[in-house]
C-alpha cells in the first residue's frame, strides 16, 4: 500500500478523469458513484466539486445527497434523537435511494431520477420533481454510511478519517454519532474495498491510498 499526497484541486481532477473513463465503459447506461464519508470528511463538498468538471467533459451530472433520503423522524428517532445504533442501522432510506435513484440510473433503467425524497427539517416529502438523466450521465450520491447496505454503485469513493481526526473535526452537536462511525469502520471496513480511498484527515492536504492493484 502506498499513500500519495495530493492537492484538493488535483484530487478533483484525477477523480474527474477516472469517472469520465468509467462512464465510457457503461454507455449507453449511466454511472452510479458513491462519495462516502462521515460529514466531517466533506463527502457532499467533494461531490459538488466534481459536478462542473464532469459537465465540462460533456457528461450530464446529477448530485444527490443521502441526507435528502432519510427515513421519517418517527422511525429515525424511535430510540431517541441521539442513538448511535439507530443512526447506523436505520437513518438512511436505502430502499428509497435504490428505488428512486440507483435503479433508474442503472442498467435497464429509464434515467428518471428523483433528486431528493425527504425534507428532514420539515419531516415531510420533499416534493421534488423527477429529473431525466441522459444516457452516459453520472449520478453522484454523497453522504455517510453508504457502503454497508449493498447498494448498487458502479464506482465507490471512501473518504477515510483517522479516529482522532474524526473526533477532532466532528461538530460538538454531532459527537453522539461517533460510535456509529466506529462500528462502520470495524464492521463494514469500507477502506478495504472502495474503488478509491482518500485519506482526509486534513482537508487541505488529502492523500490517495494506492494498493498494488490500483
Amino acid at each position: 500500500m502506498r499513500i500519495r499526497p495530493i492537492s484538493p484541486d488535483r484530487l478533483v481532477a484525477e477523480l474527474t478523469d477516472r469517472l469520465d473513463d468509467a462512464s465510457r465503459t457503461v454507455e449507453p447506461a449511466r454511472l452510479r458513484v458513491a462519495i462516502d464519508g462521515a460529514p466531517a470528511a466533506g463527502p457532499d463538498e467533494l461531490a459538488a466539486a466534481l459536478v462542473d468538471p464532469l459537465r465540462a467533459r460533456g457528461r450530464p451530472v446529477l448530485h444527490v445527497r443521502a441526507a435528502d433520503f432519510l427515513r421519517p423522524a418517527s422511525l429515525r428517532f424511535e430510540l431517541g434523537r441521539t442513538n448511535p445504533d439507530a443512526y447506523y442501522e436505520g437513518w438512511n432510506d436505502e430502499a428509497g435511494l435504490r428505488r428512486e435513484v440507483l435503479d433508474p440510473a442503472g442498467p435497464g433503467g429509464d434515467g428518471r431520477v428523483l433528486p431528493s425524497l425527504w425534507d428532514a427539517t420539515a419531516d415531510r416529502a420533499s416534493r421534488a420533481r423527477y429529473v431525466d438523466l441522459a444516457p452516459g450521465g453520472v449520478v453522484l450520491v454523497s453522504g455517510a454510511l453508504l457502503l454497508g447496505g449493498a447498494l448498487p454503485f458502479d464506482v465507490t469513493v471512501h473518504l477515510q478519517l483517522s479516529p482522532a481526526a474524526l473526533r477532532r473535526r466532528t461538530e460538538p452537536a454531532d459527537e453522539w454519532t461517533l460510535p456509529a462511525f466506529d462500528r462502520y469502520a470495524d464492521e463494514v471496513v469500507p477502506a478495504s474495498f472502495a474503488d478509491v480511498v482518500v485519506r482526509a484527515d486534513d482537508p487541505r492536504h488529502p492523500a490517495l491510498v494506492q494498493t498494488g492493484d490500483s
